[in-house]
C-alpha cells in the first residue's frame, strides 16, 4: 500500500511540473498513423460527469475542458498557475486516474494553483464521473497514449 501511495505521489509531483508542459506535447504518432482505440467509458457515467462538470468545473476549466483564455503555464501575481485545459491540449492526460481523482479530492498540489478540494462537496461517484467525462474529451491518439500510461501506473 505504501508503495502505491509513493508511486501516486511521485507521478503527481513529476507530472505536475506545469511550466514544462507544451500546448500539445508530442504524441510520438504521425498525423497519418491510424489509431485504433477501445475506449472503456460508460456513456451513462460520461453523461453524469458532464452534468457535474457543467455545475462545478466549467467556470474555471471552460466549456468542453478547453480552459480559460490565456496561457495556463504562466503563474499569476500570487505565483499560482491558472486552471489548465482538461482536453488533450494541456497536461491532464499525462496523469493516471488515481492522480486525477487525488487532485479533485485534495485540490491543487503544493499550492501551485487555485483548485479547491472537492472532498466533502462532491461524492466519490461524482468525482469518478467527472474524470470519465474528462477522458471523453481526449482525441483517440491521446487516449491511446494515456491508456498505455495508465496500464503502466497500475503495474506493481
Amino acid at each position: 500500500m505504501a508503495s502505491m501511495k509513493w508511486k501516486i505521489f511521485a507521478t503527481l509531483v513529476v507530472g505536475l511540473g506545469l511550466a514544462g508542459c507544451d500546448d500539445m506535447p508530442s504524441t510520438g504518432l504521425a498525423e497519418s498513423d491510424e489509431v485504433v482505440v477501445e475506449r472503456k467509458l460508460d456513456p451513462t457515467q460520461v453523461a453524469r460527469g458532464k452534468a457535474v462538470y457543467e455545475a462545478n468545473c466549467i467556470a474555471c476549466h471552460g466549456s468542453d475542458g478547453k480552459g480559460p483564455p490565456g496561457d495556463w503555464r504562466i503563474r499569476d501575481a500570487d505565483g499560482r498557475f491558472p486552471p489548465p485545459p482538461l482536453d488533450d491540449s494541456a497536461h491532464a492526460w499525462h496523469h493516471p486516474t488515481a492522480v486525477l481523482l487525488q487532485v479533485i479530492r485534495e485540490g491543487s498540489p503544493g499550492g501551485q494553483g487555485n483548485m479547491p478540494a472537492w472532498r466533502g462537496k462532491l461524492t466519490e461517484q461524482e468525482m469518478q464521473d467527472v474524470v470519465a467525462y474528462i477522458k471523453s474529451l481526449w482525441s483517440d491518439k491521446v487516449y491511446q497514449l494515456w491508456s498505455k500510461m495508465e496500464r503502466q501506473s497500475l503495474e506493481p
